[in-house]
């Protein structure tokens, strides 16, 4: 919302949400007006009501989108789950623009490719390996632009010289998908020797799941490593805890659609290790930046920390080459450019204008 309002700072910007939340204040600035409608969303939580009783009120969810593609100069559909408005996008294809962050799997994955193939959109994923999950016909109009990520004005070269304890910070999600137990296996593998060398910080919440919050922390017990182990709840600004850290560990067991934890870690110059899966290996340059571990072993894990313990001038210049990889591909700058030039050249090929030197007033709607 920020980059379409630099962009085109005279447009009218609607945007569209089911409900009220935290992210209305943060696009407060940006838009024109919030409208909240009964969006017709696909969430997994609902599946079956949508399927069943919900499919009465998706008419009328598709009526009010096709107005709204009517009305609009563009339209940013900006998630894969928003049906009503993918749906009717088929018959405003000039005007419909799908960003998609999310890499489904099994049945949803089936679905919602179906609603993409069937809107015929212009569609903008956030990785290649969102891209290739989707599998999208050649033919079809299809761009990359990674998420931009706000990062602090500059970052802070790791301290680590082996004198202390090696700094780790994990923060997610508390999910099995995330790799808590992974990391804590890797941890537990390590000589004991080495593992006295290190603290280790995991940062999350299980959200709308206690009992799985209090399984990690009796796991953590039972392996015996609550002194070189925390749990930490889920911290809405996480900036101190990368400066505190000197490595971030990102041991997904399933594919990230991009990273954003690996990104942040980057920003701040902390060198982040990620599992060689999705979107994470778009982030990461191996033994440049970062490191690449397969997902689930938590033997290759556990090599990596006791490296990063035993050698810390082997990757003395990991930071810098972190932030510049973060500025060139994941700032919001970056973002903002390559969103921009999409969005331009659609609504020149879609109004027949020629080049734009400045980006024209425009209506854009945004659900």
């Amino acid at each position: 919302m920020a980059a379409l309002r630099a962009a085109y700072p005279d447009a009218e910007i609607d945007v569209v949400l089911p409900r009220g939340g935290p992210i209305v204040s943060l696009i407060e600035r940006s838009e024109t007006r919030i409208s909240f409608e009964p969006i017709w969303v696909l969430r997994r939580q609902a599946i079956w009501r949508l399927a069943t009783a919900g499919l009465a009120s998706l008419p009328a969810a598709l009526w009010r989108a096709a107005q709204r593609l009517r009305a609009s100069d563009l339209v940013y559909i900006n998630t894969s789950v928003v049906a009503d408005h993918i749906l009717a996008a088929r018959f405003f294809r000039d005007k419909a623009l799908l960003h998609i962050h999310e890499i489904p799997e099994a049945s949803a994955l089936k679905i919602l490719r179906a609603m993409v193939l069937w809107s015929d959109a212009e569609v903008v994923f956030n990785s290649q390996a969102t891209r290739a999950a989707f599998a999208l016909p050649e033919n079809r109009r299809t761009h990359i632009v990674y998420n931009g990520i706000a990062g602090p004005p500059a970052f802070e070269p790791v301290t680590y010289d082996g004198a202390r304890p090696l700094r780790i910070l994990m923060l997610g999600r508390i999910s099995r998908i995330k790799g808590q137990e992974v990391l804590l296996d890797a941890i537990a593998a390590l000589p004991p020797h080495i593992r006295r060398r290190l603290q280790l910080r995991i940062v999350g919440s299980a959200f709308e799941n206690a009992e799985r919050e209090r399984a990690l922390a009796a796991r953590i017990k039972d392996m015996q490593l609550d002194e070189r182990v925390s749990l930490e709840p889920f911290a809405a600004d996480a900036s101190p805890l990368y400066r505190w850290a000197d490595v971030v560990v990102v041991p997904s067991c399933r594919p990230e659609s991009l990273g954003r934890v690996a990104i942040e870690a980057m920003a701040f110059g902390r060198p982040p290790i990620v599992s060689a899966i999705g979107g994470l290996t778009e982030v990461v340059e191996d033994g440049r930046s970062g490191w690449f571990v397969p997902p689930g072993d938590a033997a290759a894990l556990a090599d990596r920390l006791q490296m990063l313990i035993e050698n810390p001038s082997a990757w003395r210049d990991f930071a810098a080459a972190g932030r510049a990889r973060y500025q060139e591909r994941f700032s919001s700058e970056a973002a903002a450019a390559a969103l921009f030039a999409i969005v331009d050249a659609k609504l020149r090929r879609s109004s027949g204008r020629g080049s734009a030197g400045k980006p024209p007033p425009t209506t854009v709607d945004a659900p």
